[in-house]
């Protein structure tokens, strides 16, 4: 007779949300139909929303409530920031698999199965796959799109795919839940780019980080030009704090769209009042980012596609510039000493 597999792990799965009516429910209904025969256990931390974000969630509580399986419960993240509201939603979490997910993320049927088991065959601290932005109308669909090209994030296996193995940083994360507690969890002062700032330490401390493209989340773009612009200044302000604490972890690719914000600066400026031969450089980049559009826009409505090199300029200035103008006030060092956020739950 064949002996009985053992039982699936239980898995706590933690979501930082703030104003976030319009995709919540769709991003729990995506968790809670998990082709995973383990327990499961949703902790929802909430942000001081403005819209319908706190309802839903307590009717999302309410309609759990008899399920013995994967039950919704809500913890309070007054400040409104993404780490702190990772820390809150694993202290009151209980179970040795964390699965993070963020608001606006729709997770693959089978993502958690296939998570956990990859982090028994790897043993990885920590497990994640691709990013998969997929839009709603024509703007979406256009950063969509420069989201998942090379022309657009470089080599960052996260967003455009590849093959499986260790990484620098994954999106979200599926994490072993003693990786968490010995770094104590996210670094609160990282409002952004906490996710790669704790992916280092836990490489730092010896541990792996594994990508996979069989994990997918789908993910929703930024609705409008202005809050894209907002986001990559963040992604790039964030990065340099990263590069600031922790030596050694900046790569080419986080120093081109700051390198290209400069060249085009220096060559508007020359242009304007030297020659007009330096007004080739700013050409030169649109001309570049028009002709990336094409492959990336391919089977994309006309109005999309005329989009695609908006979204990217976007990214690449407003990324660029954040990083150029991050100030040193942002975060202070001291990881060394800071103690651990996270304490573990008694199950």
């Amino acid at each position: 007779m064949n002996a009985t597999p053992p039982p699936l792990p239980p898995v706590s799965v933690i979501m930082p949300v703030l104003n976030e009516e319009r995709h919540l429910r769709a991003s729990v209904r995506h968790i809670l139909e998990q082709e995973y025969d383990g327990e499961m256990e949703v902790v929802i931390a909430l942000g001081p929303s403005t819209d319908r974000t706190d309802e839903i969630a307590a009717e999302l509580v309410r309609e759990t409530a008899s399920n013995k399986r994967a039950r919704v419960h809500t913890v309070p993240n007054p400040t409104g920031r993404t780490p702190a509201a990772l820390n809150a939603a694993i202290k009151a979490s209980r179970h040795p698999i964390v699965v993070r997910v963020d608001g606006h993320g729709m997770l693959s049927p089978n993502y958690i199965a296939t998570a956990v088991r990859l982090l028994e065959e790897t043993g990885a601290q920590n497990v994640g796959g691709i990013m998969h932005a997929e839009g709603e109308n024509d703007w979406e669909h256009a950063v969509a799109a420069a989201m998942t090209s090379k022309i657009g994030v470089g080599n960052a296996a996260f967003h455009t795919g590849g093959e499986a193995g260790p990484a620098e940083t994954v999106y979200l994360g599926v994490f072993r839940r003693e990786a968490l507690e010995q770094q104590g969890g996210y670094n609160e002062e990282f409002i952004r780019a906490q996710d790669w700032e704790l992916n280092f330490r836990i490489r730092e401390a010896g541990g792996l980080i594994w990508f996979s493209p069989e994990l997918r989340v789908q993910y929703r773009p930024r609705p409008s030009v202005r809050a894209l612009a907002k986001q990559y200044k963040d992604y790039g302000r964030w990065r340099h704090v990263v590069a600031r604490y922790h030596q050694g972890s900046i790569n080419l690719r986080y120093l081109a769209p700051p390198a290209a914000v400069c060249a085009i600066a220096a060559g508007i400026v020359v242009g304007a009042t030297l020659t007009p031969l330096g007004f080739v450089i700013p050409a030169g980049y649109l001309a570049a980012i028009t002709a990336g559009s094409v492959p990336a826009g391919k089977g994309l409505p006309l109005k999309a596609r005329l989009r695609i090199p908006v979204a990217l300029a976007t990214m690449h200035m407003s990324w660029g510039y954040g990083f150029l103008t991050s100030p040193r006030s942002l975060a202070r060092k001291v990881i060394a000493s800071r103690r651990p956020a996270v304490v573990r739950t008694a199950a």
